[in-house]
């Protein structure tokens, strides 16, 4: 799918679900890991992950669309348009849009590069960031903390 038809989409879902014009821009956003849309408050264009405009990803990327375009209609009604307010929960509902998106496994894993071990229950703590060996203690036993392993 490419820009025109996914401006297509979302013109034809705001009016189908909402029955109202939706007159900005859609654009493909490749760079999103963990979220399937952004709607910009000062512009009024909505960001769609490109990852979600495969074939395969059809019915996610419906909802997606349906949850964007209910931020963008609430904001421009003036009614809560943030993911707490009732106004936004109550018109996400009945249109059937997603409140989240799925994980596609695009996340980043943070390496753990440093293993402290217990001296006493030798009980092993990964870390990402270097640990003040002086200042904390084992959480199980209470014993002194000596760096293991320092992985690059």
């Amino acid at each position: 799918m490419n820009q025109e038809e996914l401006q297509k989409l979302v013109e034809e879902i705001s009016l189908k679900y909402f029955h109202v014009p939706f007159k900005y821009e859609v654009k493909i956003n490749n760079r999103m890991t963990t979220t399937g849309g952004r709607y910009f408050l000062n512009d009024h264009h909505i960001d769609i992950n490109g990852h979600f405009l495969e074939e395969k990803y059809r019915s996610d990327l419906i909802g997606i669309i349906k949850h964007e375009l209910t931020h963008y209609h609430l904001h421009l009604a003036g009614g809560g348009y943030q993911h707490r307010n009732r106004d936004f929960k109550n018109l996400l509902a009945y249109v059937g849009g997603s409140r989240y998106a799925p994980d596609l496994g695009l996340r980043r894993r943070q390496k753990k590069k440093y293993i402290y071990e217990c001296e006493n229950c030798h009980l092993q703590y990964p870390r990402v960031r270097r640990v003040n060996t002086r200042k904390y203690r084992c959480g199980k036993c209470g014993g002194r903390l000596v760096l293991v392993k320092k992985n690059k």
